[in-house]
């Protein structure tokens, strides 16, 4: 069953972001955008370049007024140690989210149970909570983080644009669609 339209599930967690320890619930994915990414775990090889990926990508997030938290099963002390360890996650200055109780992870369907880490999931959502997009890679595939930027803008642009929608490809400025009966069969 897809979670996309579904809210988000009630979570309380400690997560580790720009030197401290915080909580973050669900309710810090409301008001504002949001892209949650799980990652099977820390101080692994493809999880390290994604995350990478996406801070190279924080800034433009920002300006779109997105906040990304990433999420593994690892707790935030882990996080801490990874982040002072490893050159390529000290670059990070977005909240890291400890899961080892399982409960986000369970909450966006992306736990491997019988490995107790999750799936690569990268989830968009809206500032109501909802989830937009889901997309779920195996533990051997990379996502990259710039592909995130077009689907925010076209998540933004059907939400501020009722009766309006996106096509492939659609890049800001780009040419929509608003379905009716006179497109049918004309596309």
């Amino acid at each position: 069953m897809s979670l996309v339209g579904k809210e988000v599930k009630p979570f309380k967690a400690q997560a580790y972001h720009n030197g401290e320890f915080i909580e973050v619930t669900e309710e810090n994915l409301k008001g504002q955008w949001s892209v949650v990414c799980f990652y099977p775990a820390d101080f692994t090889f493809v999880c390290p370049t994604e995350l990478e990926d996406l801070q190279n990508e924080y800034e433009t997030l920002k300006s779109l007024g997105v906040e990304v938290y990433s999420v593994s099963t690892d707790t935030h002390f882990t996080h801490k140690a990874w982040h002072d360890t490893s050159e390529t996650i000290g670059k990070i200055t977005y909240p890291m989210i400890g899961d080892p109780s399982h409960v986000i992870s369970r909450n966006f369907d992306v736990l491997i149970e019988e490995e107790g880490v999750a799936d690569r999931g990268t989830f968009i959502i809206d500032p109501d909570g909802i989830i937009q997009t889901v997309e779920i890679n195996a533990g051997g595939i990379g996502r990259d983080a710039s592909t995130l930027v077009d689907k925010i803008k076209a998540a933004q642009y059907v939400r501020n644009n009722p009766g309006e929608v996106c096509p492939a490809k659609w890049k800001e400025g780009g040419e929509t669609l608003k379905p009716s009966l006179d497109l049918v069969g004309k596309i």
